[in-house]
């Protein structure tokens, strides 16, 4: 099932789907205007992800502006593979929310906190 979260200031709309393969919650993410750089994303993912579960905690992310991961070279035991070293690490520590900003020039993986 698809919804749409309302982003309060309107400088974005978000799209929400849960990934069929990994059980992942997906805001999909477009900026009215592209944003600058890493940190404005990293602030309106934050700002997102807190809308919609209130205690998150980022797992990894992904610039590709910049080509640039975190945990760093995570990918470098993944050059043979389909999925991202970012990705992986964020599915297997516990993922629960992924927020791809603009087509995925940044994406964020999140984990749920306990209340």
């Amino acid at each position: 099932m698809t919804q749409s979260i309302d982003i309060t200031e309107k400088e974005a709309s978000c799209t929400v789907h849960r990934d069929a393969v990994s059980g992942l919650m997906v805001l999909d993410v477009v900026t009215i205007e592209p944003l600058a750089d890493y940190r404005q994303a990293i602030e309106l993912a934050n700002r997102i992800a807190r809308q919609h579960f209130a205690e998150v905690m980022m797992l990894s992310w992904y610039d590709r502006d910049r080509d640039f991961e975190s945990p760093q070279h995570a990918s470098e035991c993944h050059l043979d593979s389909a999925v991202p070293g970012y990705v992986d690490y964020g599915l297997h520590h516990g993922a629960t929310l992924v927020v791809v900003i603009e087509a995925g020039r940044f994406v964020f993986y999140y984990t749920q906190l306990e209340p």
